[in-house]
């Protein structure tokens, strides 16, 4: 019984002699085992602050989706010489395919289409609001062919497209 009183007293001096040193290893030393070492060195640099207007808060591919039709309006004026020349060049990148060189729906994959895609110089077109050219020409046609370009063509662009077309005139 001695025996095990002495061992197990042994061992507990033993333990407590260990967490000891431990302890000043850890607390008392300048490198720690986890708590300091030279490869962690939390928050060396300062969060930056993020300069005025890096967030929009206004404007934006949601509000142009949400909005009716009739209330979205172009942010210049669509009569713009500029925009009407950067409108032809938005064309010819993106609409060319399928409405053709002469607006007709016969482009060079247009025409493989049944039925074509719409001609850009009839009346129901050249009468259309520019909000609604511009959601149709966004988010695509419910059951229908035209695609929806919001994520190929910027805001802009697509409003210089509508600028171009509407430029047109109707067909004689």
């Amino acid at each position: 019984m001695k025996r095990i009183l002495a061992v197990g007293l042994i061992v507990s001096t033993v333990a407590l002699i260990a967490v000891g040193v431990i302890t000043l290893y850890d607390y008392n030393l300048s490198v720690g085992r986890m708590w300091q070492t030279p490869a962690i060195k939390p928050y060396e640099k300062p969060i930056p602050v993020m300069a005025a207007g890096s967030v929009p808060v206004t404007g934006g591919e949601a509000l142009y989706r949400a909005a009716a039709a009739e209330t979205v309006t172009p942010p210049f004026a669509l009569t713009e010489p500029a925009a009407i020349a950067s409108g032809k060049t938005a064309y010819q990148r993106y609409c060319i395919q399928c409405h053709g060189q002469k607006f007709d729906g016969y482009g060079t994959v247009g025409q493989s289409f049944a039925p074509p895609p719409g001609d850009l110089r009839t009346a129901k077109i050249q009468s259309m609001a520019a909000g609604m050219l511009f959601k149709e020409i966004s988010y695509g046609i419910p059951n229908g062919r035209q695609p929806a370009l919001a994520t190929t063509m910027t805001v802009d662009e697509r409003w210089q497209a509508i600028a171009f077309v509407k430029s047109l005139g109707l067909r004689n």
